[in-house]
């Protein structure tokens, strides 16, 4: 079962006397992580999500994650804060300096999956990002969020200064392609979908994991 997006959930505790690791991860990231954990056999990573609706208020991330922190009170041998920046304004990374938890150096998880050196250089700044949570909930998260299920004369007021959706699909589903083509059609942008993977997440949790 996937964590809720209002509740705090916590996945794989560690046996006894393994390493452990506290793996503080936005709900966007959960199914990721889960599937990375059971193909790396990396039991002992212990995932606890925040809500994903955060992403909404990026001014609650950092206080949500080094509260988190201050709860674990030394339990773990590494922590691990699975965003990135996403929009704290560096908050985040002042959060994990202070604490010693470590983070993933990106601006967010959108340029994580795709590698933060190749998706800055993209500078696309006309463009509108799904990644495979995103184009799960795109009503939960974008269209419901921004008022467009009551005021759909709103768009292009939002959307209006893009030219296109790109779907960074970290998986080959056809069902989430469709999902994300069919949201680049409401909000009337052109449709790309790049296949990324894990990108530098699976790279973090390699660090910590080993």
């Amino acid at each position: 079962m996937l964590p809720s997006d209002d509740t705090l959930t916590r996945h794989g505790l560690p046996a006894e006397g393994a390493g452990r690791v506290l793996v503080l991860a936005c709900g966007a990231l959960a199914r990721e992580i889960l599937e990375l954990k059971r193909l790396n056999g990396w039991d002992h990573l212990v995932l606890q999500c925040l809500p994903a609706i955060l992403h909404n208020s990026p001014d609650r991330i950092a206080p949500a994650v080094e509260a988190e922190i201050t709860k674990a009170d030394g339990s773990y041998d590494r922590i691990l804060v699975a965003y990135g920046d996403c929009g704290t304004g560096g908050a985040l990374q002042a959060v994990c300096d202070r604490t010693g938890a470590e983070m993933i150096a990106s601006p967010h998880c959108y340029a994580f999956f795709e590698g933060t050196d190749a998706f800055v250089a993209r500078d696309e700044i006309t463009a509108f990002y799904l990644t495979d949570f995103l184009a799960r909930q795109f009503d939960a998260f974008v269209w419901r969020p921004l008022g467009l299920d009551r005021h759909p004369e709103l768009r292009d007021m939002y959307f209006g200064n893009y030219d296109r959706l790109v779907y960074l699909a970290q998986s080959d589903d056809a069902a989430l392609t469709a999902k994300a083509e069919e949201a680049a059609q409401r909000l009337g942008l052109a449709f790309e979908r790049r296949r990324t993977g894990y990108g530098e997440l699976a790279e973090a949790l390699e660090r910590v994991a080993v």
